[in-house]
């Protein structure tokens, strides 16, 4: 079909088009009129424009992330793998669990509240279209300096958007981070994972197949909020004096996601659906080219029929405009009856604004004239894709070859400074300020949360069948050595998974950098896959899916590499796992694993403002090892207690297991210094009944895991060696710290 004369005339018109204000380079744009054969039309140029950005098309990340298929392990259990809105593993039972991390950075930093809120109405929607009842969510969060006037607008903005909107959608937020570092001063990570559970039947694809089918739309109506959101704002490196580009942040709604979700699963529970998608990042544009690209021919669509909450909107701002709570449905005529009822029922606003032809193009018009002609996978797929520049930066030898010149504690008086110290500091304090804020229970099913290892949740409430998910990232170790840092995160990840006795099935990413146009940058980048996909490959773990955030930067300061990884394990039943920590005196503690003097990259450095050293290098068959250890401690029944060694050391995970229940303990430990401080990764402390030590130690010495007696549980104080400190102290220092900085 032809373009009419209306869009000849506006496509071959020899004014200037703004293909540079909308993100797109010169050869981009020359690119987009090589593959139509003329100048786009503004509404294709839009299209093209947002979903060719950095966010939506991954063009300078798909060359790397390809080895997590090249790498991919074969596992019966992978039901979705990449490609989808989120991946699909089998957990038994009938059950098919789905989960995804996703990024909102730039936008959190411009209206932290909207920005923070629309990340998670976002994330749900994407578990959804899988056929999913979203059931948990998770935030890591990343800061500018704890005590900084822009931390103190940004953070409390966030953290209320993520539990407004969770809230409000009835959704337990079970877990995540907050961490501060100066390089997310201007780019603060807002990171936001859900997790949702499905029958296997009931597992839906982005596919618009079937001639004759109807495009439905239903949900909001399409407003001017977040016009080149996402796909523009995040797909450029901020100025050192603000953002060049401030579009509309989405405003979202949790109350319409939350009739939206119930409605669709009535629509999904009568199969009434053959393709779906949800409106998020590039809005129409994306929903219809990826639903046109997947199926099995083109699609026609009416834009002017799109319900809008602003009449004012040009064709081009409807295409690219991001507001919040829209879903895209594929529908069989016999169908639509049926599904109109249901929404109308819902109270949802629902059209049908095209139906997908036997042809290979998308149409698109508006009020008879066609407006965009192209072909779907051009839009969608078949961006470009750049193999950027990359080169070790000049940092990593000169931080390598620091030594890291901190004062350890030997004494008594040091001993104490120095577990107060930890315990106080913004990134190892009490989080309840944030988490308080937080509904972590509703829908009754939430069996641990904050401030445990993992999240968990029930899945089934007669088998008592449940998974549980963590998520980490220690950017200090993925700054010094990118690759080992990847591959270190997967593992605490994992392993925080297993002290509960969940064992590890499958894994997803959000993968924060700088701007891709720096060839430092890129090699992080590069060397952050490599280490996951070889550590993935080496545990036997599946990559289903994740999402890249570049551009992380202000001026020339681009963020910490972080890589945040998360694990997805399964645990057949919630009632045996593993507590975090002791509710009673008389226990005996071990410490699994073997520490050395891995102070680099460590939190006690980063206290006392030293970033250099080498990071640990991962040893995956050992966490193996310990994972197997950590599994059968539960199913065997020799634990009380396991909580795992990360950032803060020994120091850290002794102060939240005594504080956890007020029970106290006494610990002896040599060289303490070290064993008190190090960061030395593939260690966990575990509390076991006396009458279980030969057990224990069996145990350990079958899956050859070094194991120490450290000492036993009581008393009202936290004692070491020749330190002894009042749980009351400690708890004081552990907890004032957030309400002193933000209210």
């Amino acid at each position: 079909m032809a373009l009419d004369t209306v869009a000849i005339a506006t496509a071959n018109s020899e004014t200037t088009q703004p293909f540079a204000e909308l993100g797109l380079k010169p050869d981009e744009y020359a690119r987009i009129k090589e593959i139509l054969g003329r100048r786009p039309t503004s509404s294709e140029l839009a299209m093209y424009s947002v979903m060719w950005s950095e966010h939506c098309s991954y063009k300078s990340s798909k060359v790397h992330l390809k080895q997590f298929g090249d790498k991919a392990v074969k596992t019966d259990a992978l039901l979705v793998g990449i490609g989808e809105n989120a991946g699909v593993v089998d957990v038994g039972q009938g059950y098919a669990v789905t989960f995804k991390i996703e990024s909102h950075n730039h936008p959190s930093f411009i209206e932290p509240y909207q920005g923070a809120a629309t990340g998670v109405g976002g994330i749900v929607r994407d578990i959804l279209t899988m056929g999913a009842r979203p059931i948990a969510v998770m935030d890591p969060l990343r800061f500018g300096p704890a005590d900084h006037p822009d931390t103190r607008r940004v953070l409390p903005g966030v953290i209320a958007g993520v539990g407004g909107y969770g809230n409000c959608l009835g959704l337990p937020n079970i877990g995540g981070e907050v961490v501060f570092d100066q390089t997310y001063l201007g780019n603060p990570l807002v990171n936001a994972l859900c997790v949702g559970v499905m029958k296997h039947s009931d597992i839906k694809l982005a596919k618009a197949a079937g001639a004759g089918n109807l495009v439905v739309l239903y949900g909001a109506k399409t407003g001017g909020d977040g016009i080149g959101g996402v796909s523009v704002l995040a797909s450029e490196t901020f100025e050192s004096t603000g953002p060049a580009k401030r579009p509309a942040v989405q405003v979202g709604d949790p109350f319409v996601e939350k009739v939206l979700i119930e409605c669709s699963l009535e629509i999904f529970a009568e199969d009434l659906v053959v393709g779906i998608q949800d409106l998020g990042g590039a809005g129409l544009s994306c929903a219809t080219s990826e639903l046109a690209s997947g199926g099995s021919g083109g699609m026609k669509v009416e834009l002017d029929r799109v319900p809008l909450r602003d009449a004012t909107l040009s064709p081009e701002e409807i295409l690219m405009s991001e507001s919040q709570e829209r879903m895209c449905a594929i529908v069989e005529p016999k169908h639509i009856d049926r599904f109109l009822e249901i929404c109308k029922k819902w109270d949802v606003t629902v059209t049908v604004i095209g139906e997908v032809t036997d042809g290979d193009r998308l149409e698109i018009t508006w009020h008879g004239d066609l407006i965009v002609d192209v072909p779907p996978r051009t839009v969608a797929h078949d961006g470009p894709v750049y193999n950027r520049p990359l080169a070790k930066p000049d940092y990593i030898d000169r931080v390598n070859a620091e030594v890291v010149d901190v004062a350890l504690p030997s004494n008594g008086d040091e001993i104490k400074a120095a577990v107060l110290k930890l315990a106080a500091t913004p990134n190892l304090a009490d989080k309840s300020w944030v988490t308080s804020q937080y509904d972590r229970y509703v829908q009754g099913n939430t069996i641990q949360a904050q401030p445990d290892d993992s999240g968990m949740v029930r899945i089934d409430e007669k088998t008592h069948l449940g998974v549980a998910v963590a998520t980490d990232a220690n950017a200090n170790w993925s700054y010094l050595n990118p690759y080992e840092g990847a591959k270190l995160a997967l593992a605490e990840a994992a392993r925080n998974i297993a002290t509960a006795g969940a064992k590890p099935l499958a894994v997803t990413n959000c993968l924060n950098f700088g701007s891709p146009e720096d060839p430092g940058v890129m090699w992080q980048f590069a060397e952050s896959v490599r280490g996951l996909a070889d550590g993935c490959l080496e545990m036997g773990l599946p990559v289903t899916g994740g999402n890249v955030s570049f551009y992380n930067q202000t001026g020339a300061v681009a963020i910490l590499p972080t890589p945040v990884i998360g694990v997805l394990g399964v645990i057949d039943d919630v009632r045996t796992r593993t507590p975090m920590s002791f509710d009673k005196a008389g226990l005996d503690l071990y410490l699994l694993g073997e520490t050395k003097a891995d102070i680099a990259g460590s939190e006690w450095a980063y206290i006392h403002g030293q970033r250099g050293g080498s990071a640990p290098i991962a040893d995956l068959q050992r966490e193996m090892r310990l994972i197997e250890v950590l599994v059968a401690g539960r199913t065997e029944k020799i634990f009380i207690a396991a909580h795992d060694l990360s950032q803060g050391g020994l120091s850290a995970t002794l102060t939240e297991m005594v504080l956890r229940h007020n029970v106290g303990a006494k610990v002896t430990l040599e060289n303490v210094g070290v064993a008190l401080i190090s960061e030395t990764p593939g260690r966990v402390v575990v509390a076991v009944d006396p009458s279980q030590a030969s057990a224990l130690t069996a145990l350990a010495n079958k899956h050859s895991i070094a194991i120490t007696k450290i000492g036993s549980t009581g008393g009202d104080a936290l004692e070491i060696n020749d330190a002894k400190i009042s749980l009351t102290e400690l708890r004081k220092a552990h907890t004032e710290t957030f309400p002193k900085l933000f209210g």
